[in-house]
């Protein structure tokens, strides 16, 4: 828990769902330092399949993954209820995945990251979301 002012507030994990071991580790120890909590999913169905969820926090999910496509896992989620924002981080994406992602609310960052542009986007859509 984290305290503002004399209000607790629940902390913010931030769940990267990605295929790629060496980017979730890279992921993870940069958004550690960050100063967030954060869990890793090999993919979709490993997120899905997680029975506790944190109540607040961020998605981050690859688009392109075996099984279940990371705006497909968003779907999955927010018709479970899981309403929690999120970021789409993928490679070149077509302007019909902008239009699908900007439909459904969610951000895409796009890789390989520059500069703070993931830490940045996670901020501002948790800032939105108190």
């Amino acid at each position: 828990m984290e305290k503002n002012g004399n209000q607790t507030q629940p902390s913010v994990t931030v769940l990267v769902i990605d295929d790629d071991p060496a980017v979730r580790n890279s992921l993870k120890f940069s958004l550690e330092l960050e100063g967030f909590a954060v869990r890793l999913y090999a993919g979709g169905r490993a997120l899905l399949d997680d029975e506790h969820l944190p109540v607040r926090g961020c998605l981050v999910v690859d688009q392109v993954m075996p099984g279940m496509p990371g705006l497909d896992v968003v779907d999955a989620l927010r018709d479970r209820g899981v309403l929690m924002p999120a970021v789409l981080i993928t490679s070149g994406a077509s302007r019909t995945l902008r239009q699908q992602a900007a439909q459904a609310g969610v951000v895409i960052v796009e890789k390989p990251f520059f500069s703070n542009g993931l830490v940045d986007a996670i901020r501002k859509l948790l800032a939105q979301d108190l």
